[in-house]
């Protein structure tokens, strides 16, 4: 059994992965900005990410990060909540997983081209892949950090059906067998939590693509 917190953990792919944590009997701690604790785990503690302190995440074996922001005032918080956990978890042995961002994914094989730079990419979705583009760039310069970064498929559905399947692949956009590149929130928490287990790729950016 693992400790694992789950920070900014009102929303709901944070909630996909307590369910699941919780689901496979892992101790789970939830940190959100809500009053009452709609997470489903047994432990919430109302704090904001950039007021948690060193003791606060002391004698986690993960920390998973499910921030979320989306408009041009807070888009820089990717940014800077990455930044505050990797220096408070800096040196220890707690892992840090974040919930990352499709577009940032290469296209190519020598990765130069993303997927947030092609022509079909969502115009309204470029600020977005850009913040959590740009805050991916920061982590993978902290080596003091055991991090992975797992970044959802194209199309990542917070409603769709947990099928109990995915395939894992690395920093290439990849699709399935039928062409599609989408996963669901529920399939995303099984990887996840499936990686706190295995611990595989430290210091690594992983993607998942539903089977």
């Amino acid at each position: 059994m693992a400790k694992i917190a789950v920070v900014a953990a009102d929303g709901k792919a944070a909630k996909k992965v307590i369910a699941e944590a919780m689901q496979r009997g892992h101790e789970v701690v939830a940190f959100g900005r809500h009053d009452k604790n709609e997470t489903g785990a047994k432990t919430y503690v109302k704090k904001d990410i950039l007021s948690l302190t060193a003791e606060d995440l002391k004698g986690f074996d993960a920390v998973v990060d499910a921030f979320g922001a989306w408009t041009a005032e807070t888009l820089p918080g990717h940014s800077a909540t990455t930044a505050h956990l990797c220096d408070i978890l800096s040196g220890t042995d707690t892992r840090l997983l974040i919930v990352g961002g499709a577009g940032s994914l290469f296209v190519n094989p020598q990765h130069t081209a993303t997927l947030m730079e092609g022509k079909d990419f969502p115009e309204a979705f470029k600020p977005l892949a850009s913040a959590m583009g740009k805050a991916l760039d920061e982590l993978r310069k902290r080596q003091d950090v055991k991090w992975t970064y797992l970044s959802p498929a194209a199309d990542f559905q917070a409603d769709g059906a947990r099928s109990g399947k995915y395939l894992l692949a690395g920093e290439e956009f990849t699709l399935n067998s039928r062409g599609e590149s989408v996963i669901s929130y529920a399939d995303y928490a099984i990887a996840m939590v499936d990686e706190i287990e295995k611990g595989h790729h430290i210091q690594k950016r992983i993607s998942v693509v539903g089977a």
